[in-house]
């Protein structure tokens, strides 16, 4: 039987941890915790589930996670946010797959499909509700890419498909969502100035309005109702927001 290392980072998530630990309670034969250095309980919750935690000042998402993959043990990684949890359906195929003589024989990894659960509904529509993302993959066949935000495992080899999900708790409140918004942006407009692009002025008052419309009417936000309407003016926000913010940087 192939085994598997979860390999979680974490920042101040007591909130959300012990749901994403216990989802893969039975599937993992080590979890690796790469802590920034919490001010809550994180740290403490981790440890006493027997998780191997690492203290490690924030270096970007992309390294911080490459670093977690790099003290894994385990020939396979299956990588988490600290705010997501295995379905009860995903650990059951994973583990069944992992306990064939042909796991990993002609696909080095594999996409998993993502549920998003926002203000308490699973969102269906918005964008969001037919999301697949590479999280299982063989170590020595794939790793993240060094991007301070919105990194990508790539890989050497075919990719599979499974059928189990992973439900994504994104955020406790909007409030919380707003921290987030001003970090990611803050991130991305760094990452976009440091490879030299630019906008002019004018895309910050067209891009809200348009990704609105992208969200809420193409994607059809409007039927997951209120919170297809706030994710939808959120996420119209953040990319408004990171063109400002990547003007700011450049102008500076």
């Amino acid at each position: 039987m192939a085994e598997i290392s979860v390999v979680i980072i974490t920042r101040n998530e007591e909130a959300n941890i012990k749901r994403c630990l216990d989802s893969v309670k039975g599937l993992a034969a080590e979890i690796i915790v790469v802590d920034s250095f919490s001010s809550d309980k994180t740290v403490e919750i981790c440890e006493s589930y027997g998780c191997r935690v690492f203290l490690r000042e924030f270096t970007g998402y992309g390294d911080q996670k490459q670093f977690a993959v790099d003290q894994a043990v385990s020939d396979w990684i299956l990588s988490l946010d600290a705010d997501e949890q295995v379905s009860e359906e995903l650990r059951e195929e994973i583990l069944n797959r992992a306990q064939d003589a042909g796991f990993g024989i002609t696909d080095s990894g594999y996409r998993i499909p993502f549920s998003l659960c926002f203000m308490g509904r699973i969102l269906r529509y918005s964008g969001v509700g037919h999301e697949y993302h590479l999280r299982l993959f063989a170590k020595n066949k794939g790793g993240f890419t060094r991007v301070a935000v919105h990194e990508g495992i790539e890989i050497d080899g075919n990719t599979g498909v499974l059928k189990g999900r992973i439900v994504h708790f994104s955020y406790r409140d909007i409030a919380h969502h707003l921290e987030k918004i001003n970090t990611y942006t803050s991130q991305a407009a760094e990452q976009n100035a440091g490879i030299g692009k630019k906008y002019a002025p004018c895309w910050v008052a067209w891009k809200f309005p348009v990704s609105f419309f992208t969200f809420y009417i193409i994607k059809r936000g409007i039927l997951d109702g209120y919170p297809g309407f706030m994710w939808s003016f959120l996420a119209a926000f953040y990319a408004s927001l990171k063109i400002a913010k990547t003007i700011e940087i450049t102008k500076e």
